[in-house]
């Protein structure tokens, strides 16, 4: 088994090293900033819910309908939570890695951090208004996208940037799997994003592809944002805050190096699973269900790498809940990509596609891993960052805990037993050959199934609000890091 460290783990016993001050005042932003927008999109997420168990809910309003806030849910939990998560993590881990300050200095990063907020405001109020581009993701309009590329190019020069000042001359794998997203999904928004603006002070536009191609290039985009910002990043935040909370090594580092390289040469090529039985040509479609079923071994192998780094530390599962969240993520981990794989199989997705399982499919990576992921970093981070000596309250981490865990498997588990009725309630047919169910006999059949949903939905945002709550008091009325410090120390200083 081979062992590598972070940069400030390997030369901690090296001898004093002349260091430059980190920034992490725009950390400290970026992390406020999720967990706001953490909350607004699990809000958001509630409503949505409510409107499809309750449709009265609507309200008649286009600004309020389904149709208008499911983008604006969707873009506020992956975009705004996760890319605020991502990129604050990815500052704060890239120059303690490193042992250097961001490139650029706190310029470059602030522009980065006011102007990613800039690009989620202008795509929310685009998707209010129904200002988009109107294909399956409701992509905002062509001068969002274009002033997204301009603050992504400066986060992709502040991070690597930082890689090639390091001190350290090792370059640690979190930073692989954060650099792999960043270059990534560049690439992905540019192609999937090629607009003509019908004018320059409009905001209508025409997009670059149509037919089949464009159904290919929107699910290219589509799957690989799952597997670079949903996937690849959060990744990067394992590699680090695991092996820092649980205070042990990386299980394997070489694993980690097979993981990263076979999960980014795989990813790309699984998009058109999405695309079975439509025009997509059919050997395209078989190309992506082969990749995806194949994907499952680099993505196990970093779930066994996540949870073996424990080995030797399983007890502070019981006394570190911010731990237990990284873990429990790393396990849905594993769980969605299984699941994923076995929904690329041409047989099983005749059944679970357009369904309710592909929601709750989604929704078992998108709470589970990505946030819980996210939650156990936030509550590393934010003691670190305001110098405190711990969280506020313990027992409020293990509220939040327990009652986000049960919001997602009520969450999962009827979108799972909807989603699967749904299918065969649609493939149902009688002695004459005519359907059994029309579709809106399918849409009253899964009625509780939606209300279990939106509970489990209520639930989880409960636990965010513990949450911020608890965060809130640790900035505020927590205990100072220098009162950990024994009394002789004390002295001593």
């Amino acid at each position: 088994m081979s062992i590598a460290l972070t940069g400030e783990q390997s030369h901690a016993t090296a001898g004093p090293v002349v260091q430059e001050a980190y920034y992490e005042d725009v950390v400290r932003a970026f992390i406020i900033a999720a967990m706001f927008w953490g909350v607004a999109a699990f809000l958001v997420g509630v409503v949505i819910a409510l409107q499809l168990a309750f449709p009265v809910l609507n309200l008649d309003l286009e600004w309020t309908t389904f149709g208008r806030l499911r983008p604006l849910h969707t873009s506020a939990a992956i975009f705004a939570f996760g890319g605020s998560a991502l990129i604050g993590s990815s500052l704060y881990v890239v120059q303690r890695t490193c042992r250097a300050p961001l490139f650029g200095g706190p310029e470059l990063a602030w522009f980065v951090f006011f102007g990613y907020q800039l690009f989620i405001v202008l795509a929310a109020t685009g998707y209010l208004l129904g200002i988009t581009q109107g294909k399956e993701y409701a992509e905002p309009e062509w001068y969002v996208d274009l002033w997204l590329t301009i603050v992504w190019v400066v986060y992709l020069v502040v991070f690597a940037g930082t890689l090639f000042k390091r001190r350290e001359p090792h370059i640690y794998v979190a930073n692989w799997f954060y650099l792999a997203f960043i270059i990534t999904i560049a690439m992905l928004h540019i192609v999937n994003n090629l607009t003509v603006p019908v004018s320059f002070v409009g905001t209508k536009s025409y997009v670059a592809w149509a037919g089949v191609q464009d159904a290919m290039i929107q699910w290219w985009y589509g799957h690989n944002a799952v597997g670079f910002f949903l996937t690849a990043g959060f990744l990067g935040m394992m590699y680090y805050f695991i092996p820092k909370r649980a205070g042990r090594p990386i299980y394997s580092y070489r694993l980690s190096i097979v993981h990263f390289w076979a999960l980014i040469f795989l990813y790309i090529w699984a998009g058109p699973h999405h695309l079975h039985y439509t025009a997509l040509p059919d050997w395209t479609q078989t190309l992506g269900m082969v990749f995806s079923v194949i994907l499952w071994m680099p993505s196990w192998g970093g779930m066994i790498n996540g949870i073996m780094t424990l080995s030797g530390a399983w007890d502070k599962l019981r006394t570190d809940p911010g731990l237990r969240f990284s873990v429990t993520a790393v396990a849905f981990y594993g769980m969605s990509t299984f699941e994923g794989p076995v929904m690329s199989i041409k047989a099983v997705n005749a059944l679970s596609h357009y369904t309710d399982w592909t929601i709750g499919h989604v929704h078992s990576g998108a709470l589970g891993w990505v946030a819980f992921i996210s939650f156990g970093m936030i509550y590393y981070l934010v003691p670190v960052l305001w110098r405190k000596k711990e969280v506020w309250s313990q027992a409020l981490i293990e509220w939040h805990y327990w009652i986000a865990t049960l919001g997602i498997v009520l969450y999962i588990t009827a979108m799972w037993v909807s989603g699967i009725m749904q299918g065969l309630m649609w493939r149902a047919y009688d002695e004459f050959g005519f359907l059994q169910y029309s579709f809106v006999e399918t849409v009253a059949a899964m009625h509780p199934y939606y209300v279990i949903r939106a509970l489990g939905g209520v639930l989880f945002l409960t636990g965010a609000l513990i949450m911020v709550y608890n965060l809130y008091r640790t900035v505020k009325s927590g205990v100072p890091e220098q009162a950990a410090l024994p009394a002789a120390a004390a002295a001593a200083e």
